[in-house]
């Protein structure tokens, strides 16, 4: 039922304004996107009343254990050193996305009935994972998620976090909920009904002209949300790429660790990637307008640095500069990195600078050493060629991708809001972001100390004569096989 008013709407509160006195609920805050939600809201909005937290029980470790270790997590250092009551607003709420009604007590029900946000952040993020898995986390998840929502009687806003990409096969994106080729109902019947033992071929013809599960579920799980909003609820889903380490992160994270150099990828192709931060600030404030300004029809906001774009190809070179001011202390081997779009060049490049080494370390690990690593040199060697076989389809592609309606919210915003909140992709400084992401992988994935920085320097110095000395060498010996 729609009312309207005759007097005049109150101003817009701002966006900390809001949030204060509000309790929001989380599921999938253990993420790499998600723990930046939890702390920008604690940090940003320090009125924020509760962050309500869905965890499961993991590798042995309860929710309430799971949450005690969120609130170690670095990413809130600077809450812990300037503000640390705020910590004490984040509540374990105990349940499984995959289990019906997320396995959420009725005790626990009752206290999420004072949520008015809530913020889907949950799903799996591996592209290759097998379809009925894929569908139970992305898309039978969001519509029990949708129900329980439908249970709690303040809801105001309900964000859900998608990828661009579930719409892949266009190559201009609009900010829109997708039709599906047939009805929902039917296609994630049959998904759920699929084997896991289900061939890859079959799984393709399934998913086409989808490049693989995760976008696919991903556009079943958009879809679910504009079914669901039929129903008179408010609920809008956020398409957006999410930075984690099963994506271009972990792609990058190993080149410059000197394990990966050739790539399957056009260099001059746009590299659509989003700061993380961008794409959170965007995430609150989306749900901050889908509270004071109930639309008629489901929203789409797409996050995309279309505006102020980069290329792989800029970023290997911007990437590959910071390296040597910034190497990783573990670092196996100068960082070099091969972009082609032949396969006939790639699994060449690939056997000579990847198979050939990595079989060679494992023998040779098993003839000489007797400790034994954490995982095997040609296991890990399968897994890189894995993770470039399911991002090849992104890296030799690109996409334009509408963004009315973030740059329409963005315009929207007070000029404090927009002070705190960064939604304009224009202002990213590439540079010094990827002089961030490398520091990041340091101080974050490589655990590296600061002091260690001047040792590694000097390391990666001697990598790199031993790097040109192989490159000068080794042709020169083939040359000489060939020919004497």
């Amino acid at each position: 039922m729609v009312v309207l008013r005759e007097d005049a709407p109150a101003p817009a509160p701002s966006i900390p304004q809001f949030f204060a006195g509000r309790s929001v609920f989380i599921t999938g805050a253990t993420g790499f996107m998600g723990k930046v939600l939890v702390e920008r809201l604690l940090s940003t909005c320090r009125e924020v009343r509760k962050l309500f937290l869905l965890m499961r029980s993991k590798a042995g470790a309860k929710p309430l254990d799971r949450l005690l270790a969120l609130k170690r997590s670095q990413v809130f250092d600077v809450i812990r050193e300037r503000c640390p009551a705020q910590l004490d607003k984040l509540v374990v709420v105990c349940g499984d996305i995959t289990k019906p009604g997320l396995s959420i007590s009725p005790d626990s029900l009752v206290a999420l009935e004072e949520v008015s946000v809530v913020f889907n952040c949950a799903a799996t993020v591996r592209f290759d994972e097998a379809l009925r898995p894929a569908a139970e986390k992305n898309v039978l998840s969001v519509i029990r998620l949708l129900e329980l929502c439908d249970q709690l009687p303040g809801i105001q806003a309900f964000v859900q976090v998608s990828t661009g990409y579930s719409n892949s096969e266009h190559e201009l994106v609009a900010e829109c909920v997708y039709p599906l080729p047939s009805a929902l109902a039917n296609m994630l019947a049959s998904t759920l009904a699929t084997p896991d033992n289900t061939s890859d071929e079959e799984v393709k013809r399934i998913i086409s002209p989808k490049p693989n599960t995760y976008t696919y579920t991903k556009m079943m799980g958009e879809a679910a949300v504009a079914e669901h909003r039929t129903r008179g609820y408010p609920k809008h889903p956020f398409p957006g790429w999410i930075d984690n380490y099963n994506g271009p992160s972990g792609v990058i994270f190993i080149a410059i660790s000197g394990l990966l150099h050739v790539l399957r990828c056009i260099g001059y192709k746009r590299a659509d990637l989003l700061p993380v931060d961008m794409a959170v600030d965007t995430l609150i404030a989306v749900a901050w307008e889908t509270a004071i300004d109930y639309a008629p029809s489901v929203r789409v906001y797409n996050c995309s640095t279309s505006e102020n774009p980069t290329t792989w190809k800029d970023l290997r070179a911007a990437l590959f500069d910071v390296c040597g001011e910034y190497p990783l202390a573990d670092a196996v081997w100068y960082p070099t990195c091969l972009f082609t779009k032949s396969r006939f060049i790639y699994e060449t490049v690939k056997l000579l600078v990847q198979t050939i080494p990595f079989h060679v370390i494992e023998y040779m690990m098993r003839i000489f050493t007797q400790q034994k690593a954490r995982m095997s040199p040609i296991k890990l060697h399968g897994r890189l060629c894995g993770m470039n076989d399911v991002l090849e389809y992104f890296m030799t592609r690109e996409w334009a991708f509408g963004t009315d309606n973030v740059r329409r919210l963005r315009a929207r915003l007070s000029h404090a809001d927009a002070a705190t909140f960064n939604l304009d992709p224009s202002t990213i400084v590439w540079k010094e972001h990827h002089k961030n992401f490398v520091r990041g992988c340091q101080l974050y994935l490589s655990k590296d100390k600061p002091d260690n920085l001047p040792r590694s320097r000097k390391r990666m110095r001697r990598i790199y004569l031993i790097h040109r000395t192989v490159t000068i060498l080794l042709p020169l010996l083939l040359i000489y096989a060939c020919f004497f």
